[in-house]
Formats: structure tokens, C-alpha cells, sequence
């Protein structure tokens, strides 16, 4: 119920004449801010995900920090309630900059401090700390304009912030994020702050200011401008300067896709040779080297190739690698390569390096690409395949975990014919164990007999395999009999493969599915450190 006016805004006694286009602006101003706060978040979130790969880790670390400081916030501002429409002010441009350089900042502390963690954290609170002053602050230069009941006042300010952060969460993924990426983003969501601030302090409440005040704020609006500003002209500069100090090698292709970044490197190889060292890295985990993936791709691919072979499957490999091994047998009558990136799979066909590297293989007639998630292509295929290549990402990340459980090799059996073989990349069973002894859990799981196998891929170090196919009866280790001349693989050199010395014995380790993903929190301990 309103009361009447508060003198504070005009001056005077009597309501102004124009106070409901005053309320609205500070409901606009609310909106807003709410927006430009969840960005914030979500751009911690994002970040920490690109960078770290824990995705549920870094969500839990920003969010609860940040709403734990916005209850801080929300304290620290009561003092500043006479002051309210400068307090606000000088709080938007703060928030403005810090927010609007929180992400290049914590790219700098991953990429040359090793301060990812601390750096976050103290981010997230400093923003949590400013966001939850605002509120305060904005309810009472809300009732400064026209004073209504508490609750009511308190409905219609949490009503703009809660609509506002609808915004925020779906301008992050579907506009600021593919229109400027994530450092830009976060600058223009800064600028944005600061404008939606100081409009509505400098228009609606500009009798509240001093004449120190106000220059005070033009000085800082100056200098938020300029630091923005400069961070936006030299923000690709510093993305390729950071991004090279995380790569041993030269970096001569970088792209940051809707799923992952993917950056090339090439060198010349050190001791003597000649030969160029190209390697493809997603979100910082190396795919390969072109210097030795063969090894690697040999041992993938040829094992499974012995018996029924005419349709293969291969989940993953968008580099067009293991497709050609796949393709030196030339019975193979068709190839269906599921891959979520289309752009890896650009890179493969049109980098020519790369395309050197895998012959062209993605461009074979026999060869059908799909870019989909292949757990949900998996739920509808009705097909049926000889070979199921599993040459997926390792399962450090929320969203490759759910590729190593029950429910997704439950699936590969639904679409593999008889007598049908899979195999899977698995990881190291040197350096992570646990995380390759899982998998082979769940693989047996979902009802498959299995092989474990391993080979020394220097550029990995030791890797697993596993051959499986359904029912109680493993497979049998070997190459075909019409194998193509290899560079790596031979018999002998695969029979040693299924031996595990006695340090890195099978370990009985439970399955991993989607609801226990305990194979993201192995590969999580096991490879920190390396």
C-alpha cells in the first residue's frame, strides 16, 4: 500500500508526477543487473569446465562460494543504505570491471601462475560480494521514490532479478558465447553493467549526488571504459599468447568450438630427425602425435578387424585415423563414424597435414559421417555392425564419463551383429588403473566377455585396449589373417600385449554408470600430477 513520497529523489513532499517511470527504471536497472550477475557465474563455470574439465566440481566451487558472498553482501551494504544511489553506483562499476575481466584474469593465472584454484575462488567471492550488495541497496532507492509495503516492494524487486537471470542464463550459451566467445563476452556483459548503473543513478537519482560525487563516478566510468575497452582491442592477442604458453610446441591452428577447444601444434623433432611432430589436442588433452600414433591406431583398430568386417562402426575418431586402418582392408563395405564435433572433423578433411596424415580417409565413398552424440544415436540405431570402434575421449570429464558406463556398452551390444567385435580405448593401466580396470567392469557389465590389452605408445606412455564380444566367450587376440603390412604390430608383439606385469595386475574394481560415474572420479586422482 503506498504511503506517500520520501523527499530523498526530488526534493519535495509531494509525490512526482512521474515516479512510476522512475520505479520502472530501477525495476529495468534490477533486471539488468541480474542478468549481467548470472553471466558472471556462468562464465566461471564455463571457464573452469574448458580448463579443467570437472564441470560438477567448478559448478559446486562458483556457485557456492558466490551465494555464500552475496549473503555477505547483502550485510556489508547495510551501512551504505543512507548513501544508497552512490553506493550502487560505485558498486556497478566495480562489479563492471572485475566481472568484465574475471575471465581473462583467471585464464592468465591457469596459463602462467599454476593459481587456477585460489584465483577462482577469490573471484567468485569478491563477485558474489558485490552482487548480493545490490539488492539491498536497490529496495531502498526503490522506496526512495515511493514508498510501498515491504512485501510488495520485495515482490516486485525479486520478480525483475529472477526474470532478468532467465536472460542472463540463455543469453550466455545461445549469443554472447558464439557471437564473442568468452573473454569478449564477459567484456561486453561488464559494459553493459556499467551502463545500466549509472544511467539509472545519474538519471533518476542525479539530485542524490554531490558534485564530488558525481565527478568522482565520471572519473571511474572513465577508467572502467578504458580498461574494457583495452582488454577488448588486445583480448585476441592475449587468448594466442596464453594459449602458447600451455603447449610446448608451436600452436599453428586454434578454434574454439561449440564442444571443446581444438588446437594444433607442429615442431620439428629433436635428436637428429627431420620429421614434423603434429599434434591435436581437445581442451588441452593430447589425441595424438603424429610421430607415433600409429602405434596407438594399430593396436586400436586390427585385433577387431579378425572375422565378420563388412559394416563398421567407429564412435568418435573424427580425426579420420583410425578410419584409415579401417579402410587397408578392402572388404569393408561401409564405415559409420559417429562424431559430436563437426568442426575436428573439418580440420581433419581440410588442414593438409592432418589430411596427409589420415589419407583422406573421411572423404572415402564408404564412409558415412554423423555429427551427433553417440549415446543418443546409440538409443534410436537400429542397424547392426561387424566391428564397434570405441575411440572416445577419456573420461575426466562430466560429459565423456557417461560414454564409459553400463547403460552406453549395453547399448553398442544392442547394435552389434553376431559374432560382432568392440573394442575400446581405455586409457593407461599404468598411470590410471583403476579408471582402465572399471571400464573393463563395465564393459563385462553389459554383457560382453573381454581381452585386456596393452602397448607402449611413447607420446602416452603404456595404453590399454579392450576387445570384447557379447556373451561369456572372449575373444581371441590375434590379427587377421590378410592383415596389411604394419609399422608396429605383429603377432608377437600382440601376444606380449595381454600380459600385465605383476605391479599393474587387474584390480576388482566396480562398474561405472550414469548414475555412480565412478570412472570420472578415478580418472580425476588418478591423473592428477601427470
Amino acid at each position: 500500500m503506498s504511503t506517500g513520497a520520501l523527499p530523498v529523489v526530488d526534493g519535495g513532499t509531494e509525490a512526482r508526477p512521474h515516479w512510476r517511470l522512475a520505479r520502472a527504471a530501477v525495476l529495468v536497472a534490477v533486471f539488468v543487473c541480474a542478468a549481467c550477475g548470472l553471466v558472471y557465474e556462468l562464465a566461471l563455470v564455463a571457464l573452469g569446465s574448458y580448463l579443467i574439465g570437472d564441470t560438477v566440481g567448478q559448478a559446486s566451487i562458483v556457485l557456492g562460494v558466490m551465494v555464500f558472498a552475496m549473503g555477505v553482501g547483502a550485510l556489508v551494504a547495510k551501512p551504505l543504505q543512507p548513501r544508497a544511489a552512490a553506493a550502487f553506483a560505485v558498486i556497478e562499476l566495480t562489479l563492471a570491471l572485475l566481472g568484465g575481466l574475471s575471465v581473462l584474469g583467471l585464464y592468465a593465472a591457469f596459463a602462467w601462475l599454476d593459481l587456477y584454484g585460489p584465483a577462482l575462488v577469490g573471484t567468485a567471492f569478491v563477485l558474489g560480494l558485490l552482487i548480493g550488495a545490490e539488492i539491498p541497496l536497490l529496495m531502498v532507492m526503490l522506496q526512495r521514490i515511493r514508498e510501498q509495503a515491504a512485501g510488495s516492494a520485495v515482490a516486485d524487486l525479486f520478480a525483475a532479478d529472477y526474470v532478468g537471470a532467465l536472460l542472463g542464463g540463455l543469453a550466455f550459451p545461445f549469443l554472447l558465447i558464439p557471437v564473442f566467445g568468452q573473454l569478449k563476452g564477459a567484456l561486453v556483459v561488464g559494459a553493459v553493467n556499467a551502463v545500466a548503473g549509472l544511467a539509472l543513478v545519474c538519471t533518476v537519482f542525479r539530485r542524490e549526488l554531490s558534485r564530488r560525487a558525481r565527478l568522482v563516478l565520471g572519473v571511474g566510468a572513465v577508467v572502467v571504459a578504458l580498461c574494457l575497452g583495452y582488454a577488448w582491442v588486445t583480448a585476441a592477442d592475449f587468448e594466442v599468447t596464453a594459449r602458447q604458453q600451455l603447449y610446448r610446441d608451436p600452436v599453428v591452428y586454434a578454434e574454439r568450438s561449440r564442444y571443446q577447444e581444438i588446437v594444433l601444434t607442429r615442431s620439428v623433432r629433436e635428436v637428429g630427425h627431420s620429421d614434423t611432430d603434429l599434434r591435436l589436442f581437445l581442451n588441452g588433452d593430447l589425441q595424438f602425435s603424429s610421430v607415433d600414433e600409429y602405434r596407438y591406431h594399430e593396436a586400436l583398430v586390427h585385433p577387431a578387424m579378425r572375422g565378420p568386417r563388412g559394416d563398421v562402426l567407429v564412435l568418435g575418431a573424427g580425426d579420420g585415423l583410425a578410419v584409415r586402418e579401417i579402410l587397408r582392408y578392402p572388404d569393408v563395405r561401409r564405415v559409420t563414424v559417429v562424431d559430436l564435433d563437426p568442426a575436428v572433423v573439418a580440420l581433419a578433411r581440410h588442414v593438409p597435414q592432418l589430411r596427409a596424415l589420415n589419407g583422406g580417409s573421411l572423404d572415402d565413398p564408404r564412409v558415412r559421417m554423423l555429427n551427433t552424440d553417440a549415446f543418443g544415436w546409440l538409443r534410436t540405431a537400429a542397424e547392426r555392425f561387424d566391428v564397434v570402434v570405441a575411440d572416445l575421449p577419456d573420461p575426466d570429464e562430466t560429459a565423456t564419463a557417461k560414454l564409459y558406463t553400463v547403460e552406453f556398452y549395453a547399448l553398442i551390444r544392442s547394435v552389434l551383429a553376431e559374432q560382432g567385435r568392440l573394442v575400446v580405448q581405455s586409457g593407461s593401466p599404468y598411470f590410471a588403473p583403476r579408471s582402465y580396470w572399471s571400464i573393463d567392469a563395465s564393459v563385462r557389465e553389459a554383457g560382453f566377455a573381454t581381452v585386456p590389452y596393452h602397448v607402449d605408445v611413447p607420446s602416452f606412455g603404456d595404453w590399454g585396449f579392450l576387445l570384447a564380444t557379447a556373451g561369456t566367450v572372449p575373444p581371441v587376440l590375434e590379427l587377421p589373417a590378410d592383415a596389411p603390412r604394419l609399422r608396429f604390430l605383429d603377432p608377437g608383439v600382440l601376444r606380449a600385449a595381454a600380459a600385465f606385469p605383476a605391479d599393474r595386475a587387474r584390480l576388482n574394481m566396480p562398474p561405472s554408470t550414469l548414475l555412480q560415474p565412478r570412472v570420472l572420479d578415478y580418472a580425476r586422482t588418478e591423473w592428477r600430477g601427470y
